[in-house]
């Protein structure tokens, strides 16, 4: 549960007095007019006198007439419609006076006077309501942004984080050195500064910021790192003084900003100069950190996918003392991050939740949060009453190779092709020992592919070896090799599988030092602009006869790949008819029909 941070007055008895003031204003000048005697007479009587020539002056206002008797009495009357009205005025010398209608004249006036006051008015009135309102609104920009949470609702423990065993020990410490102090105190330790999570995108470090939050009996401010800079100069400072000035009075208590990047890039990379908005903000959250007033029992903890964009005086020792690395899940970390999100749904007993761990390699703990909402979603369409095995299939699939597109049109010819492609695939993926066993195989389309070829590995890689990674390429160029041999045509359908082929090919020539020819040295280097973020260019740091030698090496390292994908391809030509036909003919094959294909085929089994 969140609370504000501050309150302002009410505004209530503000617009209350001021309403009055103007109501009292109008009235006194509607009603505030000299009173003047007039005698009312009918329109014949004041006729009668004019023809006796005893009218000496009238005031015309529309209808309405107004004058005085050469007597000096005073009259008032209501003409009707007589065009010669001002003419017998005008022949009896009468002083004639007009003046607009009464009515419009005085709400005009009304009008004219009191529109600039009434605006100024709105205007105050509508800065003191924002000012009230706190942190974002107008005369409270330098306010922080930051909500305090209690953790009292929808709050999140340890237990409902999984996968990140190691971040949990390391942020748990942090937790009893806030509890109590005296344990890590006595024997001359301090207590941490800062903390970083890094890792990439859905890895869950903001679910372990909430964690935290959870578990700490402490107060717990968050805020984002975007919310610190504003058009105005000045304002990214200014809100985080009064963030720790907040932070202090509420002491020990934690301090969370998510996307700290927003704030944190390296100084000096802006397009701004040194004088730049983010970068004052930086200086101050610097000073505030670890300057020469003490943030005794404040620990700031920040999130960030891009550790390497940011200045390193943030992460200095003394700033963020401790960077915790929240990574991608391994298959252990999977599974228990499934049973995690599995907890509040039906699942059937056919589920194994092993079998989805290690079929998502790769998967971060928000992509397998979705792939249980779909998996979800999928079972009630069809109206199940759990969730099945086949419903997390489906889900896996989509989540990877796209939507399927069974309503698309396509020809029967372009149907072999992609049959014949992803049998090519297929076969050298089996053919070749120690590659990732093949999990199904689609001619289905799905997302912008005519057809899938999923493998899925038995154990979690962390390094590749040369050999696999020229086994990968391999069974990348199978689909164009099958084309050529069976369809006798070269088409556009391998265009992906060649990218990939080459963008392995050159990693392991240029920055992994798998090459006999060029030997254990990295060649170019990727130019990253701080500021943008992101790789804009390859830095050419090498001589024109070793670009030369790295295209010759590239050339030759994929053409050995090729040459053994046809090999293979060739002394295996019936099993490839028999992949096409079997899947021209079921549209997806799953591993032990592909199994049983080659076996029955070529008489033996693929080797494992």
């Amino acid at each position: 549960m969140s609370k504000s941070t501050g309150q302002g007055p009410t505004n209530k008895s503000i617009i209350t007095v001021l309403v009055i003031i103007l109501l009292g204003l109008f009235v006194f000048q509607v009603y505030n007019k000299p009173k003047k005697n007039h005698e009312n007479i009918a329109f014949s009587d004041f006729s009668e006198a004019l023809r006796a020539d005893k009218v000496a002056s009238v005031l015309m206002q529309g209808r309405n007439i107004t004058g005085t008797f050469k007597d000096g009495k005073e009259f008032k009357t209501f003409a009707p419609e007589d065009p010669d009205l001002v003419k017998t005025l005008r022949e009896k010398n009468v002083k004639i006076t007009a003046k607009p209608d009464e009515e419009s004249g005085l709400w005009q006036s009304i009008f004219i006077s009191w529109f600039p006051m009434l605006l100024l008015i709105g205007v105050w009135i509508f800065f003191m309501r924002q000012m009230q309102s706190g942190g974002g609104k107008a005369m409270a920009f330098g306010k922080s942004k930051a909500r305090l949470f209690t953790g009292r609702e929808n709050r999140v423990t340890f237990q409902d984080v999984a996968g990140i065993d190691e971040a949990k020990e390391e942020l748990q410490e942090v937790i009893d050195f806030l509890v109590d102090p005296k344990k890590f105190t006595k024997l001359g330790g301090r207590i941490p500064k800062g903390v970083l999570l890094v890792g990439p995108p859905g890895t869950g470090k903001t679910l372990l910021a909430r964690a935290i939050a959870g578990e700490a009996n402490v107060p717990f401010f968050t805020i984002s790192g975007s919310d610190f800079v504003e058009m105005f100069v000045g304002v990214g400072a200014s809100r985080v003084r009064d963030l720790f000035n907040q932070a202090k009075k509420n002491a020990p208590c934690i301090i969370f900003i998510d996307e700290i990047d927003a704030v944190g890039r390296h100084r000096g990379a802006g397009l701004g100069g040194g004088h730049d908005e983010r970068e004052q903000t930086l200086n101050q959250l610097l000073v505030e950190m670890d300057g020469f007033e003490s943030n005794e029992g404040v620990i700031v903890m920040s999130a960030t996918n891009r550790p390497d964009v940011l200045d390193p005086a943030l992460l200095r020792p003394g700033r963020f003392d401790r960077q915790i690395v929240v990574s991608t899940p391994d298959v252990k970390g999977r599974e228990e991050i499934l049973k995690v999100h599995t907890r509040k749904t039906l699942i059937a007993e056919n589920v194994d939740l092993s079998i989805i761990a290690r079929g998502t390699p790769g998967f971060s703990g928000a992509d397998l949060a979705n792939l249980v909402n779909e998996a979800a979603l999928i079972a009630a369409r069809r109206d199940k009453k759990a969730i099945e095995m086949d419903d997390f299939e489906h889900a896996k699939d989509k989540v990877l190779m796209g939507v399927e597109r069974r309503s698309m049109i396509i020809p029967l010819e372009e149907r072999r092709l992609t049959a014949y492609h992803e049998a090519g695939h297929t076969l050298v993926a089996k053919m070749i020992p120690g590659t990732d066993p093949i999990h199904k195989v689609t001619i289905i389309p799905r997302g912008r592919a005519l057809g899938l070829t999923q493998q899925l590995p038995i154990d979690e890689r962390h390094t590749y070896s040369r050999d696999y990674l020229l086994n990968s390429i391999s069974i990348l160029l199978g689909g164009r090799v099958a084309e050529e041999l069976v369809i006798g045509q070269l088409t556009t359908g391998a265009g992906n599988d060649i990218e990939r082929a080459t963008e392995i090919a050159r990693k392991m020539v240029c920055e992994w030092g798998m090459s006999d020819k060029l030997g254990p040295l990295n060649y170019g280097k990727n130019e990253e602009h701080i500021f943008l973020g992101r790789e804009i260019a390859r830095h050419r740091d090498f001589s024109e006869q070793t670009a030369q030698g790295i295209d010759e090496e590239l050339k030759a390292l994929v053409g050995r790949c090729y040459s053994q994908a046809r090999d293979i391809i060739s002394r295996h030509i019936s099993s490839l008819h028999a992949l096409a036909k079997a899947l021209l003919e079921k549209e997806v094959l799953d591993g032990l029909e592909i199994d049983a294909i080659i076996r029955d085929t070529d008489g033996a089994v693929a080797p494992a």
